[in-house]
């Protein structure tokens, strides 16, 4: 049975694990992202790699990392991670010669929806669009059975398109983008406004944080509506509104088949996908004349990125 290694190199955290040709996880290890320093971050991706290829009794077949970033066509030089202070980082080469295996490097959106598409929600699905709703939004497309990268290996940047024209000031330097209205900020944004006006419906909410709007966190919005707060449920509800809005856009380029929806705000399950789903329908080009895609939540939680890119290592 083959083993590969996957990474994913997020803005606080590096995990790595283990993981055989039936996308089940082995083993893992764990490491603080060092902020700041692009060379510690990979002295840190290869301590974690070299940890993992020792404890192997046998070959292991490759590396996969998944990184936020923008990554090259050639899947071997990050352009750009914000988080990581990476900027045309060649990371491939790097690691290549750190641990003599071969190594695929790739976005995180991408690595997670290929995981989605492999071993998740998405399994033989030749046409899926995968959705990470959590701080921002992010996500991979797979389309006919691979990833769509686009010519210079940067595509499916889907929380930047544009969803209100001169709208809210966005991080990328935009205005208007589609995650300033449906990631996890918009959703906690919105029970705080709600929260604000109609203070004693929100008691459940309020008692999550500490009695004030502006304690209100993301994890509360989904306890509190699960618990039956009306403004929990509003805030969750709209926001399921704006990502149902952009589903219908994406559906109108990509026309997938399965929509897969993961990320931490997709905890809410039903509270935000009836909304969101609901909305899909009404604004979908051609409306009930054609097929519309099915949205599904997300199978693999926070192990899709490194499934998926073990799984590229192997496969690539």
């Amino acid at each position: 049975m083959g083993v590969s290694i996957g990474v994913d190199v997020g803005g606080t955290k590096i995990l790595a694990g283990l993981v055989n040709d039936q996308g089940v996880i082995l083993q893992t290890t764990r490491r603080p992202t060092p902020r700041q320093d692009a060379s510690a971050v990979l002295d840190v991706v290869i301590d974690a790699v070299r940890e993992l290829i020792g404890s192997v009794d046998g070959t292991v077949d490759g590396v996969g990392l998944g990184v936020a970033g923008l990554v090259d066509q050639s899947r071997s030089t990050v352009f750009f991670a914000p988080n990581l202070a990476w900027s045309q980082v060649p990371v491939r080469v790097v690691l290549e010669g750190a641990t003599g295996l071969p190594v695929v490097v790739e976005n995180d959106g991408n690595t997670a929806a290929w995981g989605e598409a492999r071993y998740g929600a998405g399994r033989g699905v030749q046409h899926m669009t995968m959705v990470t709703v959590g701080t921002g939004i992010g996500g991979g497309v797979i389309v006919g059975g691979e990833i769509l990268r686009g010519a210079h290996g940067v595509a499916a940047e889907i929380g930047h398109i544009n969803a209100v024209p001169d709208g809210r000031p966005c991080g990328c330097g935009r205005n208007g983008c589609w995650e300033q209205y449906a990631s996890g900020n918009a959703l906690v944004r919105e029970a705080r406004l709600l929260a604000a006006d109609r203070r004693p419906e929100a008691g459940i909410l309020l008692g999550l944080g500490d009695g004030s709007p502006e304690g209100v966190q993301g994890e509360h919005v989904t306890r509190a509506a699960q618990a039956g707060d009306p403004v929990a449920v509003e805030a969750l509800r709209v926001t399921g509104n704006w990502l149902g809005r952009g589903l219908a856009d994406l559906t109108a380029v990509l026309d997938p088949e399965v929509f897969v929806i993961g990320g931490g705000v997709s905890d809410a399950g039903d509270l935000l996908l009836t909304s969101a789903t609901a909305v899909l329908a009404e604004k979908i080009i051609g409306g009930h004349h054609r097929p519309a895609p099915i949205v599904r939540l997300a199978e693999l939680g926070n192990t899709a990125g490194l499934i998926g890119a073990a799984d590229l290592a192997r496969s690539t």
